[in-house]
């Protein structure tokens, strides 16, 4: 089993917790343990989409300075983490296989607002949130798992962390409003970020709810 987390990876699991607005099921946790398989190729999937988000930003917002150099170097450090799980597939023989996407990104994008700046506000609030989930899962994953894979996700903490502050961050840049609008805003999609993660899920996957009796359960 591996080693407990850090200090320094238990306090930055603790402030992203006090974020989400819910704990990822226990359940959750107990499944990912029994589809390490599934848990590592969805990992994989979800580092490349994280990427592709960064580059379609800088894309569709080239003239906003400070999102396209620090989206420049998100996209770069997720593609080294897919670069990293896939080895790790790798290594231990995992069988690489198409998988559906969750429920999960789609789910809070659909939420969206459609007009700017209200759009692009809520694309940086919903990556945090799914940076800061992702945080949390990693560190209630790292003591349960094998040595190998529990280093591996404890030393992913600081780098989502550090994902999560500069999405919030750029949301509070960007935003034109008042700061009692954008916390409102941050209430919405953690209330509907919560729900996804915790209500019962026949799909299990990195970001999925709380697991039910399903095809991808059995």
């Amino acid at each position: 089993m591996a080693a407990a987390l850090s200090d320094a990876a238990v306090r930055a699991a603790a402030e992203l917790s006090a974020f989400l607005g819910a704990e990822t099921p226990a359940e959750w946790v107990v499944e990912a343990l029994r589809q390490t398989e599934t848990l590592l190729l969805d990992h994989a999937s979800c580092e490349l989409k994280a990427a592709s988000t960064a580059l379609s930003l800088m894309f569709r917002y080239p003239r906003h300075r400070k999102l396209v150099y620090r989206m420049s170097r998100l996209a770069r450090e997720e593609l080294r983490h897919f670069e990293q799980v896939r080895a790790l597939m790798e290594k231990r023989d995992c069988a690489d296989r198409p998988l559906t996407a969750s429920r999960y990104a789609a789910g809070l994008r659909k939420l969206v607002r459609k007009t700017e700046p209200g759009a692009l506000v809520d694309m940086l609030i919903t990556g945090a949130f799914i940076e800061a989930r992702s945080c949390e899962r990693f560190a209630a994953l790292a003591p349960e798992l094998d040595e190998e894979l529990g280093r591996f996700y404890t030393g992913l903490l600081a780098a989502e962390a550090r994902h999560f502050e500069q999405y919030l961050a750029l949301a509070v840049e960007y935003h034109a409003g008042s700061e009692e609008e954008l916390q409102e805003r941050i209430a919405f999609f953690r209330s509907a970020e919560a729900a996804l993660c915790c209500d019962p899920d026949p799909q299990f996957r990195f970001h999925s709810g709380l697991p039910v009796a399903g095809p991808d359960h059995s």
